[in-house]
């Protein structure tokens, strides 16, 4: 499945940034794993891509990096783009894979000293992070809850 937010503006080149993201549940509530950095934005665990480096190799290192945490990594919820113009850099796509993780050991604290877990709501996460980061929860609790097969967090 492919999404893709935000506009394309006509004659503009955009750098792609191809990224890996996880979304992780608490397993006992609709709480959703974030991340939160020393501007106050939330975002799904993850970044980008390395050259040579496999979805779920970006994951593991993102993850312990942002969290100290180890993940699982589970299946894909999909890719979604999200295109954007940043003053500082100018014209973006984050091409971003989605993927369902379930956390393992903490291994260490956050190699990022700005970055600290907060664990929110679905629906209240989904409205703080870009709209694919957004997507992808939403798509993730739908998912979860078909499993379980009760009504929608």
């Amino acid at each position: 499945m492919r999404k893709a937010f935000g506009a394309k503006a006509d004659g503009i080149e955009y750098a792609v940034r191809p990224g890996a993201y996880a979304v992780v549940f608490n397993p006992e509530t609709t709480r959703v794993m974030t991340v939160r950095n020393g501007k106050g934005h939330h975002f799904l665990p993850g970044g980008g891509i390395e050259p040579g480096e496999s979805h779920a190799e970006c994951l593991e290192r993102e993850f312990l990096e942002e969290t100290g945490y180890r993940i699982i990594v589970g299946n894909c919820i999909g890719n979604a783009s999200r295109y954007f113009h940043s003053p500082e850099a100018g014209a973006w796509m984050s091409d971003g894979y989605f993927y369902m993780a379930e956390l393992a050991e903490k291994a260490q604290e956050p190699a990022e000293a700005d970055h600290r877990v907060e664990w929110l709501e679905t629906e209240r996460a989904q409205q703080r992070f870009f709209e694919h980061h957004g997507w992808a929860v939403i798509e993730a609790a739908r998912r979860r809850t078909q499993r379980k097969g009760g009504s929608q967090p």
